[in-house]
């Protein structure tokens, strides 16, 4: 081989030395893009890994609480199953397009009409955080054969509380007493009270007997009263177990000094209460109302106030929430207002929105609910019994 100098160097040696950087980057090259292959798919095995198998939709931002909490306490229960909650559009038709294939409805905020359920395609189930299902069209959902569930026994105990300081509250006159020692009126408490007569031996009566009537019943019993409850929809013996005498309406209404409203919002109690039943009340009964503001005839209870054929109301909810500010409930002296506040209490949120999360992975997972409000769609679904069915299955109890 004839071998050249070029400045003192080999030139075989150079373009051996040449060859060889060139084969080398080539190769370089060629792992290189194998690693970006194997990262990819690495990345896509890892996205079909964690996509998730369900889908929850919900409206965007709406909340008991402060929006935007995120839903950390009902993911517990989902994310093992696979499942993600998505926040749509909390209006009707917007919210239509993104539920439409959805798994499951997280119901709140919006009412979910009749438009809504008969556009979902793939809804295994529809459940609330609250006890009252009347943002939801339950025979909507029942012709549909969709499951809808509440939580009817998460805050129990904090509304009855709160029937029971309404009670105490109203017929003491808390509210009126306070003014009083603050604008300097410290001798007319005294006189105000002693039209006024002793607690122990009066009568409560409850329109409606379910957990929540029940547990304000057993607070009331230390206090000595006699009770009375109306709910055709509850055995008479469950009625006499709580220490209630099982009556009509009217004998509610006219022996009454307590009448406590439990009445769920549905239809057919929709306006309850109107003026014929007030009529019928004692001049001196003190109305009280932690159920559902629709359930009474504001109209005819504001009059009854004002005309004196009552003569206190104690109110957690109204028909119309906020109240307007020419409402006269806002005015009056013989009113005790609260800002449909029952249910809140500091284990609120923790315990309402695990329940949610709770009865979504049920029915997901092909079980039955814990609470379903229109039970006989069960039998009918693909989902699997795995505990005994109580008879007091619903929105009452």
């Amino acid at each position: 081989m004839v071998k050249a100098l070029a400045g003192g160097y080999d030139v075989t040696s150079v373009e051996f030395l040449t060859k060889g950087i060139a084969l080398r980057a080539s190769e370089v090259g060629r792992r290189r893009k194998s690693r970006v292959r194997t990262n990819t798919e690495i990345s896509n095995r890892e996205k079909r890994k964690h996509m998730a198998k369900f889908r929850v939709v919900t409206p965007k931002g709406a909340s008991f609480t402060v929006a935007g909490g995120g839903y950390g306490y009902e993911k517990e229960a989902l994310d093992p199953i696979g499942a993600e909650i998505i926040e749509a559009p909390a209006n009707e038709a917007e919210f239509i397009e993104a539920a439409r294939t959805a798994d499951a409805i997280y119901a709140k905020g919006i009412p979910i009409s009749k438009k809504i359920i008969d556009s979902l395609q793939n809804c295994k189930v529809i459940t609330l955080g609250t006890v009252g299902v009347d943002s939801v069209d339950i025979k909507a959902a029942t012709a549909r054969g969709i499951p809808v569930t509440n939580v009817p026994d998460t805050f129990i105990e904090e509304v009855a509380d709160h029937a029971m300081m309404l009670l105490l509250a109203g017929f003491r006159r808390l509210v009126e007493q306070d003014k009083m020692v603050r604008q300097g009126r410290w001798t007319e408490g005294r006189p105000a009270l002693l039209k006024i007569p002793r607690l122990m031996g009066q009568t409560l009566g409850f329109i409606s007997f379910g957990r929540v009537a029940r547990a304000v019943a057993k607070r009331a019993a230390p206090f000595g009263l006699r009770m009375l409850a109306y709910d055709p929809f509850i055995s008479e013996t469950l009625i006499y177990d709580h220490g209630a005498l099982p009556a009509t309406l009217s004998e509610v209404l006219s022996q009454s000094d307590f009448v406590s409203m439990h009445a769920p919002a549905r239809p057919e109690v929709h306006r309850m209460l109107g003026e014929s039943h007030f009529r019928q009340m004692k001049p001196t009964a003190t109305f009280i109302n932690t159920g559902r503001g629709a359930t009474v005839n504001e109209e005819a209870l504001i009059k009854a106030l004002q005309e004196g054929w009552i003569a206190h109301a104690a109110l957690d909810v109204l028909e119309t929430e906020p109240p307007s500010h020419n409402n006269p409930m806002l005015s009056m002296e013989n009113v005790t207002l609260t800002a449909h506040v029952a249910s809140a209490s500091a284990r609120f949120d923790e315990a309402r929105k695990r329940r949610v999360g709770y009865e979504l992975s049920l029915v997901l997972s092909g079980m039955w609910p814990v609470s379903c409000v229109n039970p006989s769609v069960l039998q009918n679904t693909q989902l699997r019994r795995w505990q005994p069915v109580s008879m007091e299955r619903g929105p009452n109890s």
